[in-house]
C-alpha cells in the first residue's frame, strides 16, 4: 500500500484528504507540525507528499527546497495559490505537480497516480537533485551524460549519494566493499576514492566528495558552504 503525506494545516481540507485517498486505497499520514517539516517528512519516507503551500511558521517552497537536496519523492503541490508565479516559482523549487483548490477528487486523484507510476522504478536509482546512479549496472547520469562507474566505484557513490550531506563512514564503506569491519585497508579505500573523484570531475558534476578526517566522506553540494 502506498503511503502518501499530506502537509495541510486546515483541519477541514486535510480530513477530506484523508478521506478521498483512503477511499482510493492509500496509506494517508498527516504531518500537523510544521516547526521542522521537511526532515520530518523524510524521516516518515512516505511514496508521494501531498503539500500545501500556505503552511504557519513555513511555506510549502521552503519545503519542497529541503526535500529535494536530499529526496527524489514525487511532491504534488495543492494550494489556494492560483497565481502563475506561484506554480513557477514551485516547479522551481523541485514540485511535480501543481494543482489550485478546490481541486474535483478525480483529477487529484488521477494526478496522484500518475506521479507514482511514473516514480515506481526510483528505488532501483540513487539521486540527488541532477544526479541519477541506476544501481544495478552503475550507470551514472547528469543531464544528456552518462558514464558507467566500476562496481567498487558504484557501491561507493550509491553510498554517498543515499546519505548525501551526511558523513558515510569508513566502517560502512568497508562492509559495502568486502563485507567486513574487521580489518579496514585504508591504501584499497582511498585508492577507489581518488579514483571516484576523477569520475565525478570529468562529467562536471556540481558535487564533490569530502573527507570527513578520523570518520569518513561525504557528498557535498559545490558552493552550498564552501567551494
Amino acid at each position: 500500500m502506498k503511503k502518501i503525506l499530506v502537509a495541510e494545516d486546515e483541519v477541514f481540507m486535510r480530513e477530506e484528504l484523508v478521506s478521498i485517498l483512503e477511499k482510493e486505497g492509500y496509506m494517508a499520514d498527516c504531518l500537523t507540525n510544521f516547526a521542522d517539516a521537511a526532515r520530518e517528512i523524510l524521516n516518515r519516507s512516505p511514496d508521494l507528499v501531498l503539500l500545501d503551500l500556505n503552511l504557519p511558521g513555513v511555506t510549502g517552497f521552503e519545503i519542497c527546497r529541503s526535500i529535494r537536496k536530499k529526496s527524489t519523492v514525487p511532491v504534488l503541490v495543492l494550494t489556494s495559490r492560483d497565481q502563475l508565479k506561484d506554480e513557477l516559482n514551485a516547479l522551481g523549487v523541485g514540485a511535480d505537480e501543481y494543482l489550485t483548490k478546490p481541486c474535483h477528487k478525480d483529477r487529484l486523484t488521477a494526478r496522484i497516480f500518475n506521479l507514482l507510476r511514473r516514480y515506481e522504478d526510483r528505488d532501483r536509482f540513487a539521486e540527488v537533485r541532477g544526479i541519477r546512479l541506476d544501481r544495478q549496472t552503475y550507470t551514472m547520469y547528469m543531464g544528456g551524460q552518462s558514464a558507467v562507474l566500476p562496481e567498487n566505484q558504484g557501491k561507493i557513490m550509491e553510498a554517498l549519494l543515499t546519505h548525501a550531506g551526511q558523513t558515510v563512514t569508513k566502517t560502512v564503506l568497508s562492509e559495502i566493499l568486502w563485507g567486513t569491519a574487521e580489518y579496514i585497508d585504508e591504501n584499497a579505500l582511498q585508492v577507489n576514492m581518488t579514483r571516484l573523484k576523477k569520475s565525478i570531475r570529468k562529467m562536471h558534476i556540481p558535487y564533490k566528495i569530502e573527507t570527513i578526517r578520523g570518520k569518513g566522506y561525504c557528498l557535498a553540494e559545490i558552493g552550498e558552504n564552501n567551494d
